[in-house]
């Protein structure tokens, strides 16, 4: 009986393809390849397999670096010559994804910014199959290197950036971990907010539901978060602000809003469900998401070093809810 051939994962087309034979790969590294760990290295090579069996043929001797053996914590260095086995998989691991286009705000050689839709996941994971990384690797295969800068959540819209390079990404983490990137966010909080700049400081810990889903919450345990937000205007029953963010924890405008008694309009994990149904069955003049948008980010440039300024505008759907707003306050309703 005539044997099936092996069927290897392939990297470049993200799904599995059949072919004759198996080859081992040999690949020189180059100086935006150098200084992350071979493990990690590896992870992008295979997307799809699983972290385990990637530490397997590390283990194994199979993946070498100048012909010697090495552990996952070794550090490339540019000009290494990697020697990568072929892997196979099972045809279930394979994912199918779409390739898709985004609104581009800036891009050159080492950047791409782009407006993120709200209600699109930045990247796959917890019972998502694939986000805006994945898609924009699909639309362009030939990408030798396409990475997240930071996250937004998947009910928010706005400003995304990505990094071309790893240069790039080292840079641009690094102004991240020293605080040196302004980000800004636009959010309808219900109720009328007082002050017109005011600090919120207040630790928030992650933990999960009885359902398994991910929340974060104010606790003294938690880790330090700081966001400032000032008013930008007053509507009725409502309060359009803005937030910038002094810390990047997860879900923290979202949190620290709902902590100081205002939540987000639309906001369907900490805001306020009666609410949300009534801006949901209000048709046209309704409000169908989370009112939550990064509108504007400042940074250095990683190679020239000049600041670099990109502004998303207000999505339709939130400047229309705005202008029903706005009308109610020229009908006298304040």
């Amino acid at each position: 009986m005539k044997k099936k051939a092996d069927v290897p994962f392939d990297a470049e087309k993200r799904h599995i393809s059949p072919a004759p034979t198996a080859a081992v790969q040999f690949r020189q590294i180059t100086s935006e390849e150098a200084g992350q760990r071979i493990d990690n290295f590896l992870f992008r090579i295979f997307k799809g397999v699983p972290k385990s069996h990637v530490y397997r043929i590390i283990r194994s001797g199979e993946v070498r670096v100048n012909k010697g053996r090495i552990d996952q914590t070794y550090r490339l260095e540019e000009g290494d010559m990697v020697r990568i086995p072929p892997l196979k998989v099972s045809e279930k691991t394979g994912k199918f994804v779409p390739a898709r286009s985004f609104d581009v705000l800036y891009e050159d050689d080492c950047l791409l910014v782009i407006n993120k839709p709200a209600g699109v996941a930045v990247h796959g994971g917890s019972g998502v199959s694939f986000g805006v990384i994945e898609q924009l690797r699909a639309a362009d295969p030939k990408a030798k290197f396409l990475e997240l800068v930071h996250r937004l959540d998947k009910e928010t819209s706005g400003i995304l950036v990505l990094a071309k390079k790893r240069s790039a990404l080292v840079k641009l983490h690094e102004q991240v971990r020293m605080g040196r990137i302004d980000k800004r966010y636009q959010a309808l909080v219900q109720g009328d907010w007082k002050n017109q700049r005011q600090h919120v400081r207040a630790p928030l810990l992650k933990y999960h539901t009885a359902e398994g889903e991910r929340r974060v919450k104010v606790d003294p345990n938690g880790l330090a978060s700081h966001t400032v937000f000032n008013v930008l205007e007053h509507y009725p029953g409502f309060t359009l602000l803005e937030a910038e963010l002094k810390t990047g924890r997860t879900h923290q405008i979202r949190v620290h809003l709902a902590s100081s008694g205002h939540v987000i309009a639309g906001d369907d994990k900490y805001g306020d469900f009666d609410l949300n149904r009534r801006l949901q069955k209000a048709g046209d003049k309704g409000l169908k998401r989370m009112f939550l948008h990064a509108y504007r980010i400042t940074f250095l440039h990683p190679e020239t070093g000049r600041p670099i300024t990109v502004e998303a505008p207000l999505p339709e759907e939130c400047t229309t809810y705005l202008e029903s707003l706005q009308q109610k306050t020229g009908d006298g309703n304040a």
